[in-house]
């Protein structure tokens, strides 16, 4: 017992060294750590590129390509697809901003090419779609992505901070079996194809409105969209398929946790809760919609 007792103290005593450094290298740098920004940018470059030239061979290869074309996809999936676009958008911006953050890159510096980070990518796969004659170079797919860098960028500028975030959950629903090849087969195709068991949510954190030391930090005020009945992009039959579609949107109010604002001097914890918080936690939630009226979630998901 007594040797399991020193083993212990001596596994303990190794994890805390090992947490120690790692905690000391999460810590963002007070002045620019040259090291670490080339090292951000470097990976960036090479994670973007490799990316895009994975999604050129995964997702276009097997597709025509056409010459450069525009379309207009904006009556779609009721909107949903292009909420995509700004949750990511803003989400891959938040990430760059962070990082050259970390690196101890100026304010300035962190919007102009870290925020911009989410735009710069999706236009370049949003050019891809422009060469392919399956789809098409769509406005309202970039004016998404704009809007989710705005989001970001507009709120460091106004505020010093986000006290809107956007976020994101997910449940499976009784759709996608229906058509797996379109809405994914299996839970991590349908988690990013299956638009009816998407939600997307603007999280307002009260105490950053309302400075009033009752609110705790980290509570936030969400307020969800998301859309069901939707087999097709549009109303539309394919082949005679789905001609029954009853298609409407939802509308949610939820109660939201803003993990960044926990309070921690943890940069291992601080990091996990930056990663954790593109999610929206589980709470109760009230629905509105079109076809039934107001609805009840015990927990929405």
């Amino acid at each position: 017992m007594k040797g399991f007792t020193y083993g212990l103290l001596f596994f303990l005593s190794i994890c805390s060294y090992g947490q120690n450094r790692v905690n000391r290298f999460l810590k963002p740098s007070d002045t620019l750590n040259i090291p670490r920004r080339n090292a951000v940018i470097i990976s960036e470059v090479s994670v973007g590129a490799i990316s895009l030239v994975g999604l050129h061979q995964l997702w276009y290869k097997d597709y025509p390509q056409s010459k450069f074309h525009t379309i207009n996809d904006l009556d779609e999936w009721l909107q949903m697809d292009k909420m995509g676009h700004t949750y990511t958008s803003y989400q891959m911006g938040r990430m760059g901003a962070e990082l050259l953050e970390w690196s101890g890159v100026r304010k300035k510096d962190q919007l102009i090419y870290g925020a911009t980070l989410g735009f710069v990518f999706l236009t370049t796969v949003e050019v891809f779609d422009g060469f392919s004659k399956e789809w098409g170079f769509s406005w309202s797919d970039m004016a998404s992505n704009a809007i989710g860098t705005g989001i970001y960028v507009g709120q460091e500028l106004l505020w010093e901070e986000q006290r809107i975030s956007l976020k994101y959950s997910f449940h499976r629903t009784e759709f996608a079996p229906m058509r797996p090849d379109k809405l994914g087969d299996g839970f991590m195709e349908e988690f990013l194809k299956d638009y009816n068991g998407q939600t997307y949510w603007l999280s307002f954190n009260l105490h950053s409105f309302f400075d009033d030391t009752r609110i705790p930090k980290w509570l936030n005020l969400a307020i969800g969209y998301g859309a069901e009945g939707m087999l097709t992009g549009k109303n539309e039959t394919l082949n005679g398929q789905f001609p029954d579609q009853n298609r409407y949107h939802q509308i949610y109010l939820s109660l939201d946790l803003d993990l960044t604002k926990i309070d921690t001097k943890s940069h291992i914890l601080r990091s996990l809760f930056s990663v954790f918080n593109t999610i929206k936690v589980p709470f109760p939630a009230m629905e509105f919609n079109g076809e039934n009226g107001i609805k009840l979630h015990g927990i929405y998901f």
